[in-house]
Order: C-alpha cells, then structure tokens, then sequence
C-alpha cells in the first residue's frame, strides 16, 4: 500500500538503502535530498501509471546510448529517484553536439508508431494529460487519431475551443496525408522536449527528462523545441542535420508538428494554447 504521508526524503532512504541528511524542496513534486552517498532528487506522481511510465521512458532513452538522462536509482508506483544533476550554461558547441545526439537517439528508432517503451503502460502521461501509446503503421493516421484529436475533442468539450476553430484542426487532419511529407520510419522520441526538459549540464553534457517516450516521427521533437524555445537552437539544428538531414520542406510542417504539444497545452492550461493551435492548423494548410 501507498504510503501517502511519506516525505520525499523518507521515500529515497527507501527506494536507494541509503540514510537522507537533508531535503531541500524544488517544486511541489520535486525535492533534492542529500543522501550519505550524493545529492538525489525525489519526484512524487500521484497519478496512477506516471512513475512506471517515466521509468520505461528514461530507461529507453538510455539505452539507444545517444543523449544521456539521469540515472534511475530507485522507484515504486508513486516516487522515483534519480541523480542529480548540477546545472551549467548552454553552449554552442555542446548544443552542435546535442543535436548529433538526438538525431541518434531518433535513429534508434521503434517498433511502431505509438509504440510504447519495453516495459512501459498503454496508458502513459504527457505532463499532467494522459497520453496512450497505441502502436499504428501509417504515421499521418495515428497522428491524427491518437495525437491531435483526442485533445481537440477535450478542449471542444471544455469550451476552450470553438467548435468552427477546430474544424480548421480537423481540415489538417483530413489533409495530413499530404501534408506530411516523405514517409519516414518510427523514431525513438523523447515526446516532451520543451525547453525545461533539457538540462546543460556542469560537465558540459546535456541531459534529458520528464519524458513522454513513444515512437513517432522526428520532427515532432524537433518541433517542440521550437515551439517553446532553446538555447542555441541554430546550432543544434545544425547538428541534427549534419548527422542525419530532414527532409525537404521541413521548416513548412513544424506547426503541423506543433499541433500535438498545443493542444496537450490548451487541454491543461486554456483558451491562449488553444488560439494557438489554430493558428498553426492555419500555417499548416498554408504554407509559407
């Protein structure tokens, strides 16, 4: 059973067998305990599937041996644990870098689109908006039916959509198959990557958490990086296509890309993602 009065410092002398000296909190899920072995950091989920789901995500993205994430030292159903990791600048020859890393961790590729990582929930999370990873073949159908719609129909049905704004949504939808461009094959995705979920390490290393990990398409990623900002973004494109080019067009579809992350983002925090996400659908059908 859930202890649900447990502190967070309680939770990583469990889950790691080492004694905590000192909890420091970062936010209301987050804490930096100090353990007699090194500084941790604690994240509580009460939502039932996000710890193992997280879990699965960090432990994929490892194993693709591409950009790093932070160590799992421990988790059950609600709290997990991981290294800390002392916080740098961003630099534009580690962005350069990053961008060859995430190119080879989207190399490394998946079983489906919408597949989950081995050992991970149908049923997953995107932030606080669950997300299920159902596996599809044709990236342009699943896009739409498990990516963009299921969070226009929440936002039209908590009002924070029109419902003549999101048949503008739903016109892309109808078009994505021609819109999308080239066919590629399922990519490892981080399925989060917004700027917060980056960190420039001390050491020169960026590493990567909190994320949504499914296979999809690449440009996904890449597309919420732009979406919410990165520094040196210039230059981790650059990387990315030095190790592995995009496809022609790829600046005209970032907003088609974009839809998934805004409406997620309208669903959770209201009517400005949602005029947003129009605006993107709009771009989408015209681009240019």
């Amino acid at each position: 059973m859930v202890n649900r009065d447990e502190s967070p410092g309680a939770a990583a002398s469990r889950l790691t067998g080492r004694p905590a000296t000192h909890t420091r909190p970062l936010s209301g899920t987050l804490a930096q305990v100090a353990l007699d072995s090194g500084p941790v950091v604690v994240k509580r989920a009460d939502a039932a599937r996000a710890v193992p789901a997280e879990v699965a995500g960090l432990r994929w993205l490892a194993d693709a041996g591409a950009v790093r994430v932070p160590a799992v030292l421990g988790h059950d159903e609600r709290w997990m644990v991981v290294d800390h990791v002392p916080r740098g600048r961003p630099d534009a020859r580690v962005a350069v870098r990053f961008g060859h890393e995430l190119a080879a961790l989207h190399a490394a590729g998946a079983p489906a689109f919408g597949a989950a990582p081995p050992g991970g929930p149908k049923d997953a999370y995107i932030g606080l908006a669950p997300m299920r990873n159902v596996p599809g073949a044709d990236w342009p159908r699943w896009y739409a039916e498990h990516r963009v719609l299921p969070y226009l129909r929440r936002a039209v049905d908590d009002g924070t959509l029109e419902r003549r704004e999101a048949a503008v949504v739903e016109r892309v939808c109808e078009r994505l198959p021609e819109l999308a461009g080239p066919a590629e094959p399922p990519a490892r995705l981080h399925g989060d990557l917004w700027n917060g979920n980056v960190l420039w390490g001390a050491d020169g290393q960026v590493r990567l958490i909190d994320p949504a990990a499914h296979g999809g398409h690449r440009e996904t990623d890449l597309a919420m990086l732009h979406l919410f900002g990165c520094p040196h973004l210039d230059r981790v494109l650059d990387g990315y296509r030095e190790a592995a080019p995009l496809a022609d067009g790829w600046q005209d579809r970032v907003g088609l890309h974009q839809l998934f992350p805004l409406l997620v983002h309208a669903v959770l925090f209201g009517r400005g993602y949602a005029e947003q996400a129009v605006a993107a659908a709009g771009r989408a059908l015209a681009p240019g």
